[in-house]
């Protein structure tokens, strides 16, 4: 696609109003630029002359944007921190590949970082970089390639690859489950419940799944991840509903007991999620291939 020159201002006039938006003075701007405020002035009305349009307020020789080229310049600093963050991870990695991507911290930890010395073995020159992310997030605002992703692979602007479905189970320590007379579904009820900030409605699903009508608001303690919930579950806090992944080695070792060994399907997988306009990376093509071996469906608990 050949862009209009009209629509692609220079650098410098961009630093220039940027600069002035975000210190509020030519002064600061010009100081910061290592420029004089004259020179300021110069970079800004050549860019209102290209853009043909005013975007300067000046009152003697103070300069202020206006409402319209604030909003613009918001804009521009956003592209300008994405230039920069593309610059620097060129320069730190000239002749290897690189993936900047955003995990999951449960997931991640205990079913990608199993697999990924695999990877490392057949991609010696692919260097992963990784942060935790619990939400989603603006792909063109956060450095990132790509990210795992807990819901419905709708994430929009993005493609997605399905990598493992959930299925979670009802579990405790042995001596909360003694104290409690637990003999169908419902009985759960009775008991102090555990949720997690990521999944909301988890408990409502699973009673609506097992039939058990709820009355009014869930009550119980919230957690913002699975580890917490999880040391909350180990301390006999109350019954959480963990992913099996994530519990198989405490119910092995009866850390915890399942109170129903059967494990229910959530609304909901995770995903490799990667924003269309990074689809032909190649560290993340590679990535992806990968990947795709290791989303194979898994049996669920009891294995």
């Amino acid at each position: 696609m050949t862009v209009p020159r009209r629509f692609i201002p220079s650098i410098a006039s961009l630093r220039a109003l940027e600069a002035l938006d975000r210190l509020g003075s030519a002064s600061a701007a010009a100081t910061e630029l290592a420029l004089t405020q004259g020179a300021v002035s110069r970079q800004l009305q050549a860019l209102e002359r290209q853009l043909g349009l005013d975007l300067v307020v000046r009152d003697g020789k103070k300069l202020a944007l206006s409402a319209e080229a604030s909003a613009y310049a918001e804009e521009v600093r956003q592209s300008l921190d994405r230039i920069v963050q593309a610059t620097v991870q060129l320069q730190a990695q000239p002749l290897a590949g690189s993936l900047n991507l955003a995990i999951l911290p449960a997931f991640g930890m205990r079913w990608l970082m199993p697999r990924l010395p695999e990877f490392a073995r057949r991609n010696p020159d692919v260097t992963i970089n990784m942060s935790t992310r619990l939400a989603p997030f603006n792909f063109s605002r956060d450095p990132f390639d790509a990210a795992i992703h807990f819901g419905l692979g709708d994430w929009p602007g993005t493609d997605a690859l399905l990598l493992k479905h959930e299925y979670v189970v009802p579990v405790c320590t042995a001596e909360m489950r003694d104290r409690y007379s637990i003999e169908t579904p419902t009985d759960l009820l009775q008991m102090p419940l555990l949720h997690i900030q990521t999944r909301p409605e988890a408990w409502n699903h699973w009673f609506a799944r097992n039939s058990v009508p709820v009355e009014g608001e869930m009550t119980g303690t919230t957690y913002d991840q699975f580890s917490t919930i999880n040391q909350a579950a180990l301390h006999g806090l109350g019954v959480a509903l963990m992913p099996d992944y994530l519990v198989e080695q405490d119910l092995a070792t009866g850390r915890l007991v399942a109170l129903y060994p059967s494990v229910e399907a959530m609304d909901g997988a995770y995903y490799l999620v990667w924003p269309q306009a990074k689809a032909r990376n190649s560290s993340l093509m590679r990535f992806r291939e990968w990947l795709q071996g290791q989303a194979q469906p898994e049996d669920p608990l009891p294995r």
